[in-house]
């Protein structure tokens, strides 16, 4: 089996007909198998894949495993040489698949790649970056990060036409190594929704494996998915995975760090966004609403899970 296409879903039924039906269309030649993990989705998702793709293997886990429990749950009975973690809102294009499994089998020592994202419009999508380093979270704060030369964290002065060895592959479309991940584990289930696949990164980096983008063509991401349910619960999980992101990585001091970094993020938006609206800007009620429910939930957002590194 050369390849093992893994895809959680939460009721996106729309998206993960569409999605399945571009990656049938995009394996080629290819030896391999699609796995779907249902979250206890409520929208008829599991039955539009038996329905609709009976080759596809459905694994319903009857309860919201969140990312991370929702992968390894594939993770642990795929069978790929290689293994393709993919969200519901993408579409595969072309011969992305073959060509990142040919590609993966000349760079042994790379453990996770990640191919060319595109946005809904065309535009290259910053999928990978360096690691959310409490420098890069507190320019992000401050805005530099919107000066795309200023921008080292999600690194968007690089057009993405060449490789390059990275810190972190969006898990939205990320090709792992069986080898590789049989070494580090699976996907820490202490992170339910954000941070799980930097941890991921992180962990593949320090046990001596190479991340890499490579510029293969290529796969859409829509952001359109699970994360778009969320409204500002979207926000308050990524505080949080951030956060214990630093806890697990940098101990007390640099998640209490992180955890005042982000706190000072949301706050100011949220000030920012309270003024803009008195002067009747379009859309900026909304946003200033947004910010003051983030920073209402932030005490929610402190770490308190033990880390869970499973094992293949």
């Amino acid at each position: 089996m050369e390849l093992s296409v893994v895809i959680v879903n939460w009721n996106t039924i729309d998206l993960l007909r569409d999605c399945l039906r571009s990656v049938l269309a995009g394996l080629g030649g290819l030896e391999a198998e699609i796995l779907v993990v249902d979250n206890a989705s409520a929208d008829g998702s599991p039955d539009m894949v038996r329905e609709e793709f009976p080759t596809v293997r459905l694994i319903e886990t009857g309860r919201n495993l969140g990312f991370a429990g929702g992968n390894n749950v594939a993770l642990r009975i795929a069978r790929g040489r290689h293994i393709l973690l993919l969200n519901t809102d993408t579409l595969v294009h072309g011969d992305v698949l073959p060509e990142a499994v040919a590609w993966l089998d000349l760079h042994p020592s790379v453990g996770v790649m990640g191919p060319r994202v595109l946005n809904a419009d065309g535009s290259i999508q910053p999928s990978s970056s360096a690691f959310p380093s409490l420098r890069h979270l507190a320019m992000q704060t401050l805005g530099l990060t919107r000066v795309a030369r200023l921008d080292s964290y999600r690194m968007t002065g690089w057009d993405r036409a060449t490789e390059r060895r990275v810190d972190v592959i969006s898990g939205a479309a990320m090709f792992v190594r069986r080898a590789a991940m049989e070494e580090v584990g699976l996907l820490d289930e202490a992170f339910f929704f954000y941070g799980e696949e930097t941890d991921w990164c992180h962990r593949f980096a320090r046990a001596g494996w190479e991340l890499v983008f490579a510029p293969i063509p290529e796969i859409t991401h829509y952001g359109k998915g699970t994360a778009s349910k969320l409204d500002h619960r979207r926000d308050v999980l990524m505080t949080e995975g951030t956060t214990r992101l630093h806890r697990k990585h940098g101990g007390l001091a640099a998640a209490i760090a992180c955890f005042t970094i982000l706190a000072a993020h949301n706050a100011s938006r949220a000030v920012l966004w309270s003024a803009v609206s008195l002067l009747g800007r379009p859309g900026a009620r909304a946003r200033a609403r947004h910010f003051l429910a983030v920073v209402a939930d932030l005490p929610k957002a402190w770490p308190t899970a033990l880390p869970q590194e499973a094992r293949p």
